[in-house]
């Protein structure tokens, strides 16, 4: 038997969590607690997570609406708590503007973006706070472990857990000297909290069917900076939200600017994935936005520290898939519970976590056998929950944007919905297509000429890719799976001109000039710069790059985002 084949070590746990973001430790913080209150100790929660460190692959605005971090840990923000999360900012006040190109016009925000009460946050450091509270619970942490298999009980379609891809793979896919075989968990529950478009959701989606009765995700990417900012610019607390310029009006997405801690501001830009021109470049929008007098007013004289990218679900309500299947669930952002015209999915994830955790603990405690275990009761209490409530009620936001009138239809379409209608209308809206599928090919669109980076408000994307920590071993395998690289490159360059260099907010895809090759280029793969956003397996037209882990505790290790 070759090393590749060979046995791996397991180990048998109660419950395995795939990811450490909000839901992961919210479902695991739970977990332990009512464990603990039963008197069960030796209860165990193993939360498996792909980064190196904590936090390290999380990236968000972020507004925190506190709901269900007043629920899970009431104190958190009590003065007299020593271990309460002191990293944040209350929002002050609100501010939303429609950009044209050189000016910024007041528009009145719809009251889910009204922010009174909430905080702002780095849910980078939010992350680790939290991790560090579930291993005082007792919850088993292993960061720099990727999850990259599931696994399932013999003769069943029953998920019995999940295993840790091999470590010390050559490129070529023989083992080098440094060769260690994965190990598996397994566990009678198993929860996947991978964050938006999980390589292992994916997988399950397809085995258990878990979209027949929803329609398709949608998704936007986010592109975001920290900055530190001079301190006559700094309005600690502000909040503000844009639309219109830089994007054209067939292009969902918007940019938010918080001024938060001492002195620093996050600012981003999110673009939805269903953008029809393939010249256009989220990243190079992203460049050009910061320009605008709203923007350079306050960075001017500041300095960027940190930059990262996301992919982030749109669909909302309507592209809620089935959650449960045997032996496991899908939690937080992996199963879609963005509140797009909100902004905001933290609180919907963590209460996601905490009520698998609930549906769990009381499924492991009633079971009499060791039988298969279906978390029947989770998608029965988040049908009563608040996520279920405040998602249906904006469930016809996004996909307004999608009528005619463009980006001025859907404005006015989600001002009636959120000062009339309220989520009451008798109908619901439709995503029209996948993302993918909304692509043009260039011959339809008009070529995009951005303008260069001055290396003081906008940057060339290696330099932001240098801001995030980024680093995988080269010699390894290629983690973004392309059967064919000369045959993808034959079929996608002549359609749509390299539009996978244009989505992909980290410099990984290239076609390169290459008189030896069909196309006239070569298609080029640079994995050691990617970010793990996962747009690439988002928006490729022909869907043929695969996003799966690489080695664990590679990718980004951002900072304070």
């Amino acid at each position: 038997m070759s090393l590749l084949q060979g046995e791996r070590e397991s180990d048998e746990v109660d419950v395995v969590i795939v990811g450490g973001g909000p839901s992961g430790l919210s479902a695991a913080i739970k977990l332990k607690q009512l464990a603990n209150e039963a008197g069960n100790e030796d209860f165990r929660v193993v939360l498996l997570e792909k980064a190196g460190d904590m936090g390290a692959h999380i990236v968000s605005g972020a507004v925190i609406e506190p709901s269900a971090l007043n629920e899970l840990i009431p104190n958190w923000n009590d003065p007299e708590n020593p271990d309460r999360f002191e990293s944040i900012t209350e929002v002050t006040s609100d501010k939303m503007r429609f950009l044209t190109k050189g000016s910024a016009i007041p528009i009145p925000g719809p009251p889910q973006m009204q922010n009174h009460g909430n905080y702002i946050i780095s849910l980078n450091e939010m992350v680790k706070w939290l991790a560090e509270r579930a291993e005082e619970l007792g919850v088993e942490i292993y960061p720099g472990f990727a999850a990259s298999e599931v696994l399932y009980e013999p003769g069943t379609k029953a998920v019995r857990g999940v295993a840790t891809n091999d470590l010390g793979i050559a490129r070529d896919g023989t083992p080098k000297a440094s060769f260690e075989r994965g190990m598996e968990f397994h566990a009678r529950v198993t929860l996947f909290a991978e964050g938006c478009h999980g390589s292992l959701t994916k997988q399950l989606v397809k085995k258990f069917d878990l979209r027949s009765n929803s329609q398709p995700q949608t998704y936007g990417l986010g592109i975001k900076e920290v900055w530190e900012i001079k301190p006559e610019n700094f309005v600690k607390g502000q909040v503000s939200h844009t639309l219109g310029w830089p994007l054209p009006t067939d292009t969902y997405g918007g940019s938010w600017m918080y001024h938060f801690g001492e002195n620093k501001v996050s600012l981003g830009l999110v673009v939805g994935l269903d953008y029809p021109n393939p010249y256009l470049s989220p990243y190079q929008e992203f460049q050009r936005m910061k320009h605008h007098p709203f923007f350079s007013s306050v960075l001017e004289g500041g300095k960027c520290i940190s930059y990262g990218a996301r992919a982030l679900n749109e669909g909302g309500f309507q592209s809620i898939p089935k959650l449960v299947f045997p032996g496991g669930a899908l939690i937080g952002d992996t199963a879609g519970f963005l509140n797009v015209p909100k902004i905001k999915g933290i609180h919907t994830s963590m209460k996601s976590g905490m009520l698998a955790a609930e549906s769990t603990f009381a499924a492991l405690n009633d079971a009499k056998d060791k039988g298969v275990v279906m978390l029947y009761n989770y998608e029965e209490s988040l049908k009563d929950s608040s996520i279920w409530k405040e998602l249906k009620e904006v469930r016809n936001m996004r996909p307004s944007f999608h009528t005619p009138l463009k980006l001025f239809g859907g404005i006015l379409y989600s001002g009636l919905e959120a000062y009339v209608l309220k989520g009451r209308a008798p109908w619901t809206l439709k995503h029209p297509k996948m993302d993918h599928e909304a692509t043009k090919t260039a011959d339809q669109c008009k070529k995009i000429e951005y303008p260069k980076p001055d290396g003081v408000l906008s940057f060339d994307i290696l330099t932001s890719v240098s801001r995030t920590g980024t680093n995988h071993e080269e010699d390894q395998p290629v983690h973004l799976k392309v059967e064919d690289w000369d045959a993808h490159a034959e079929k996608e360059w002549p359609r749509f001109k390299g539009v996978e260099n244009r989505f992909c907010p980290a410099g990984v895809y290239e076609y390169i000039e290459d008189d030896t090759k069909k196309a006239g280029v070569r298609f080029q793969i640079n994995a050691q710069n990617c970010i793990h956003c996962k747009t690439c397996d988002i928006k490729a037209p022909s869907q043929d790059i695969n996003w799966t882990t690489p080695q664990g505790g590679e990718g980004p290790k951002y900072f304070q985002t």
